[in-house]
């Protein structure tokens, strides 16, 4: 006769047979989820693609196994510094044959404003995943073009948003979302720094589009979306221009614009390449304040409220992005703020709406 005791055990060890191993198979793919690594290739190895590449060495979930260049000098260094396995090099005509490459999951783009369109689409073709460096492209249209490139090539568009990633930002961030400052008003962003050599792409229109509002100005529009935690519905927007040799036809040195949101709030930009000491961000609300200077500096950032400083350890902010981006793509993490190519068509529609403020004086509605 069973008694219930041995009913009981004996239900116990049938029990384990069957989940013990489906325990052991779960624990295996968390870990093997946990372990992919995204194998990327950096498009463009000028000094922010080297920056880029120094901070992945830090990285846990993505590694430098590419690079893509039009200088043949630049690929033997980086061979020999990165240990990048020939195969794994591509200059601007051949880089489409990444398609035929397993070992590259996704391509950095960190080339000229300008290129980022071709080389994202181009990339996508190869089917692979495109991060691409801000702003994304050009203008809107262009944006338009590459999100619809990937969305038909199956790959993900991610924008270099890095600061999206930074602890003190994140937690700025999560303090206005839950109240603290009570209902936000006002956003001040202030974005810029002395441009040095005039020969330099950034200040070539047909390579940067633009001027300072296409490098450091979008940092502010940018800001003012995620410190506020809303769309702006409305622009308007000054141009002061000092040194027409240097700033061409085109190419904006300073230009000061003005943000209106559905709340109410407004917020007052800067952005130009005649001033140092800036790089500060300003949110103020009904209880309370956040002031972030430097606000997106490569770091440390410091941040403070009404509260007192935000105290958090500085992690090179690229390491930080690629490991969160490769989280992003292998394993479909949300970011609490977006990086992906719809984030940066929004800050596209607000400087395209900005440059025809500047135009015609108007203030011009995004809605």
């Amino acid at each position: 006769m069973t008694t219930r005791r041995q009913f009981i055990e004996k239900a116990s060890l049938s029990t384990m047979a069957v989940t013990l191993p489906f325990a052991s198979t779960f624990s295996s793919s968390v870990r093997k989820q946990e372990d992919k690594v995204l194998r990327v290739a950096i498009m463009g190895l000028g000094s922010y693609g080297t920056r880029v590449a120094e901070a992945m060495k830090d990285c846990k979930r993505a590694k430098l196994v590419g690079v893509i260049s039009g200088t043949p000098s630049k690929i033997e260094a980086w061979k020999e510094k990165y240990g990048i396995p020939a195969k794994n090099c591509y200059n601007y005509e051949n880089y489409h044959q990444i398609k035929d490459n397993p070992d590259i999951d996704a391509v950095y783009v960190i080339t000229p404003n300008s290129l980022h369109k071709p080389h994202s689409i181009g990339v996508a073709r190869a089917g692979k995943h495109v991060i691409c460096e801000k702003p994304m492209a050009l203008n809107a249209e262009e944006g338009r073009e590459m999100i619809q490139a990937c969305q038909e090539a199956g790959v993900h568009l991610l924008v270099g948003y890095r600061m999206h990633f930074e602890t003190k930002t994140l937690e700025v961030i999560r303090r206005q979302r839950a109240g603290e400052f009570g209902k936000t008003l006002f956003f001040q962003g202030l974005s810029g720094f002395m441009i040095g050599d005039p020969k330099q792409w950034r200040l070539n229109r047909a390579l940067a589009g633009g001027g300072a509002m296409m490098d450091i100005g979008i940092y502010s529009i940018n800001g003012a979306r995620y410190m506020l935690g809303e769309e702006p519905i409305w622009v308007t927007a000054q141009e002061v221009k000092t040194d027409p040799v240097k700033f061409k036809q085109g190419v904006d040195e300073t230009i000061t614009f003005q943000m209106g949101f559905p709340s109410g709030a407004v917020a007052s930009c800067l952005s130009t390449y005649s001033m140092n000491n800036l790089d500060k961000f300003f949110l103020n609300g009904t209880k309370g304040f956040a002031e972030m200077q430097p606000s997106t500096g490569y770091g440390p950032i410091q941040a403070r409220t009404n509260q007192g400083p935000i105290e958090a350890e500085h992690i090179t902010h690229q390491t930080t992005q690629m490991d969160e981006m490769a989280a992003i793509i292998l394993d479909g993490k949300s970011p609490v703020v977006p990086v992906d190519g719809e984030e940066g068509l929004r800050d596209l529609v607000i400087v395209d709406a900005i440059y025809e403020a500047v135009r015609t004086g108007a203030r011009i509605s995004l809605i």
